[in-house]
């Protein structure tokens, strides 16, 4: 295929090079990050988009997913699929959506979970919403970028689900920082804690697959200085998310509520920003009860 990709950051770059890779044709946009080898290089977003078969974008946020539809929409062959890969409000999802399906286009919306390292390896997950047909076009390219894709049903819903998904994630990374930071008060020995959790009901992604103890468990940021897999600023923007969703449908989520709060102030006043988001353990290390 003949591919623009727009938005080529950390996860976006090894995702394109993965596609090159694999002997498609790829033209690159961003706005400061350079192309990544073997990569074509566009002055402009609708020069990335114009012709091609298929154009991925892997964006900030949804203001700016807004401003670039409609900058390469216009632009892009009809029966071309519009792929966006960024984490998004479902509104904006569902807006850019339309404006694409109005134009003649194919559309769907595919946020991801693995992380950089998951996109250089190609082993990103994908959650998609759209059409059948969009999603059928688009298949062959999240098999090269990644191990697994979902369609989880219309526009709009592959974002619901990266943002319901991640709001379990950042309530069971706190719950499990909080746990250790509890055994290391009562005595009880770290490696110890992770034998019994990690094969017990408290079990957990966030303790078997990415434990925040250092020298616990497989290697994750923990080992390497809490340097980010996952930043962070990243958890909190994908739970104040899980919350404007939660709000708009008058859903019930208190402990989203309270997860995003926390990250809140580890981020903004307590130095994390820029830490990976397993790092809420030396956090809690260094708190006490309050009063």
């Amino acid at each position: 295929m003949n591919i623009g990709f727009i938005g080529l950051g950390n996860m976006g770059a090894p995702m394109a090079a993965n596609l090159v890779a694999a002997g498609h044709s790829v033209t690159g946009f961003d706005l400061s990050a350079p192309c990544p080898e073997g990569v074509a290089s566009a002055a402009t977003a609708a020069e990335a988009a114009t012709g091609r078969d298929a154009v991925i974008t892997m964006l900030p946020n949804g203001a700016i997913l807004r401003v670039v539809a409609a900058e390469i929409i216009p632009v892009m062959a009809k029966g071309a699929v519009f792929v966006d890969c960024s984490t998004v409000d479902v509104d904006s999802a569902r807006a850019v959506a339309q404006l694409a399906e109005d134009a003649g286009l194919l559309a769907v919306d595919a946020p991801v979970s693995g992380g950089i390292g998951g996109a250089a390896a190609g082993t990103l997950t994908f959650m998609a919403g759209g059409s059948d047909a969009g999603f059928a076009k688009a298949r062959p390219l999240f098999d090269i970028m990644g191990q697994k894709a979902v369609h989880c049903g219309p526009s709009g819903n592959g974002q619901a689900a990266k943002i319901c998904n991640n709001m379990i994630l950042g309530v069971t990374m706190i719950a499990t920082c909080e746990a250790f930071a509890l055994a290391d008060k009562l005595g009880l020995d770290r490696q110890k804690m992770f034998d019994v959790v990690s094969t017990s009901s408290g079990s957990s992604w966030s303790m078997n697959v990415y434990c925040p103890a250092p020298g616990v468990g497989p290697t994750s940021p923990a080992d390497n200085g809490y340097k980010p897999g996952f930043a962070a600023e990243l958890m909190l923007k994908d739970l104040r998310l899980s919350q404007q969703a939660a709000k708009a449908v008058d859903a019930d989520t208190p402990m989203g509520q309270a997860a995003a709060a926390l990250y809140e102030t580890f981020v903004e006043t307590e130095g994390g920003k820029g830490m990976d988001f397993s790092a809420m353990l030396p956090r809690f290390e260094k708190r006490h009860r309050p009063d």
